[in-house]
């Protein structure tokens, strides 16, 4: 790989200038009106109460249904009474609670779980930080392709400098970090690109986006935004269809380098 001898930064383009097209916050939306159902099958009501604390953050509602037939303890995620997906309810209420990321570790913990897509609400830092890592690291196990990190303010991006440098010293992985200015651009000798954004848009959003190295079934994303004082809302998805969309709507709207 060859060095760098400063940053590549990539500043804002004049808003007027670019397409008009759904806002990150449309998609939040978007997800938001669709509300899902968790059923808990053939379990006790400790177990159902343990599941409603668990989520108590999300845009869910969960129930209990028994059958004379079927295993013991497991969820089925519906949407409008369509299957979604079904989950042991072990793997479910499985503690999670690793902010590190352990890129060399064989074992990773993951705070992601089967509930795709559904609206997670009030999370705070440390929940955003550790639903960050788990994408952050698939990108460093695959090690090529796109990764696409929203920090909000560059006094934010500084402090995690040390795991992007690290991201972007893989010869095959793209990383893209995106940040409004509020403090200096942070130096760098590595294949990390900083786009300086004055959009309320990045002020407001979280967000961390891998293409999966061209991989459909590798591709994940996490999209949230401020609504209230280090409080997120917003969501995460394996759907390739979503995560292309999100990269190709952050290329088309801040990918452009100011002439």
């Amino acid at each position: 790989m060859q060095e760098r001898t400063h940053p590549t930064v990539i500043y804002a383009v004049s808003a007027c200038l670019l397409p008009t097209r759904m806002s990150l916050t449309e998609l939040i939306r978007g997800v938001e009106n669709h509300e899902k159902t968790l059923t808990a099958f053939n379990s006790d009501d400790e177990t159902v109460g343990s599941l409603r604390t668990q989520f108590g953050d999300r845009n869910l509602t969960v129930r209990s249904e028994t059958t004379d037939t079927g295993p013991d303890s497991y969820v089925v995620l519906s949407r409008e009474s369509e299957f979604v997906t079904a989950a042991s309810i072990a793997d479910v209420l499985a503690d999670r609670n690793d902010t590190t990321p352990e890129f060399e570790s064989e074992a990773y913990r993951p705070i992601l779980d089967h509930l795709d897509e559904t609206m997670f609400t009030s999370y705070d830092i440390q929940q955003m930080i550790a639903a960050s890592r788990e994408i952050e690291d698939r990108a460093w196990r695959l090690g090529k392709g796109e990764l696409h990190a929203g920090f909000q303010k560059l006094s934010i991006l500084g402090p995690q400098m040390d795991i992007y440098k690290r991201l972007a010293s893989k010869d095959g992985l793209e990383v893209h970090a995106y940040a409004a200015p509020d403090d200096d651009v942070p130096q760098h000798d590595t294949d990390l690109t900083i786009h300086v954004e004055r959009s309320d848009e990045i002020r407001e959003s979280w967000f961390v986006v891998y293409d999966g190295g061209g991989v459909d079934v590798n591709k994940c994303a996490l999209v949230a935004e401020e609504r209230e004082p280090r409080s997120f809302y917003g969501f995460w998805t394996y759907d390739p269809e979503t995560v292309d969309w999100v990269l190709e709507y952050l290329n088309e709207t801040y990918g452009l380098l100011a002439q």
